[in-house]
């Protein structure tokens, strides 16, 4: 009898540790389930597999709700940023686009119409803070059941982001979301705000304020990027030589604005421009030192990286 009890004993001990073991390898492993089968074996239902593989999304404290100010939380594997420039047009890379993890655009920028060239999903948007009336333009399509669960991130000044009722920009934001309470809607906080301004000022040597210059929204979304996805894929963004390649591509600064400005012509404009300008090409090679450093890749057109 004292021997039964014992290997009663043993038994339930090796199953616990069993167990043990398991939880420590959902947690802290990246194989796949098919490989977690083979160490494991069959007898376990798949679905229960893949809830413990679940892990809640990090919380990303430089980011908070309108107007609940919680921190948002959403990860991404692998993310595709998707331009607004002209340079996506003819690509024909939606279906590729849409195949990522998250997809993300900036601004007001479109997908009707354009589907087969920037794709069809959208999952996250990053908004300047002057682009926001022009989403309000169209409330329902952005706000509403339309926008399918959509998180926007939306940066800007303090005088206009201010969430003390002086906010021109935040109360606007407010409004939207008591008008569409299951809207997603987040802005940069005032820490972050600075955090930008920094890394700027440590990439370039500049300060961005006595520079006379603004980030662009591209800058705040491939930060927001690099700390969400584990890789990037940035669709539609020339480099910082492209405007002086031979033969390049001329197309205009946003592809769902035909009559616009040419993009290099945008580009060189706001790079000299003595006060008020985005230092776009200063931008794109900052970004290439990052892409040395971080999983970021761009195509559409694709960037040599010495």
């Amino acid at each position: 009898m004292a021997w039964i009890c014992k290997k009663k004993w043993v038994i339930a001990s090796s199953l616990v540790l069993a167990v043990s073991l398991f939880v420590v390898l959902v947690n802290y492993s990246e194989k796949s389930y098919s490989q977690l089968q083979l160490m494991l074996g069959q007898g376990l239902s798949p679905r229960w597999i893949l809830s413990w593989q679940h892990k809640a999304p990090r919380a990303h404290l430089g980011y908070v709700s309108v107007p609940k100010k919680e921190p948002l939380k959403l990860s991404c594997d692998v993310c595709s940023v998707v331009s607004s420039s002209g340079q996506m047009l003819g690509r024909n890379a939606g279906p590729e686009i849409d195949q990522a993890t998250c997809v993300w655009r900036m601004n007001n920028a479109p997908t009707l119409r354009y589907e087969k060239d920037v794709g069809n999903r959208t999952n996250l948007r990053v908004v300047s803070h002057t682009s926001v009336p022009l989403l309000l333009h169209k409330p329902q399509h952005f706000f509403g059941p339309a926008s399918n669960g959509t998180v926007y991130v939306v940066w800007g000044p303090r005088r206009n982001m201010s969430p003390d009722g002086n906010g021109l920009i935040y109360n606007m934001l407010r409004r939207a979301a008591a008008d569409f309470p299951s809207a997603r809607i987040y802005v940069t906080t005032d820490e972050r705000m600075d955090y930008c301004d920094a890394t700027f000022k440590r990439e370039t040597g500049r300060d961005r304020i006595t520079s006379g210059s603004y980030l662009s929204t591209g800058w705040f979304t491939l930060i927001l990027a690099m700390d969400m996805c584990k890789e990037i894929r940035v669709y539609g963004m020339i480099n910082n030589t492209y405007c002086k390649s031979e033969g390049y591509r001329k197309v205009p600064y946003h592809y769902y604005e035909a009559g616009s400005r040419d993009e290099c012509a945008e580009y060189i404009l706001h790079e000299s421009a003595p006060y008020g300008g985005h230092r776009f090409i200063t931008e794109k090679a900052v970004f290439a030192k990052w892409a040395k450093k971080h999983p970021i890749k761009f195509f559409h057109p694709e960037w040599q990286l010495s």
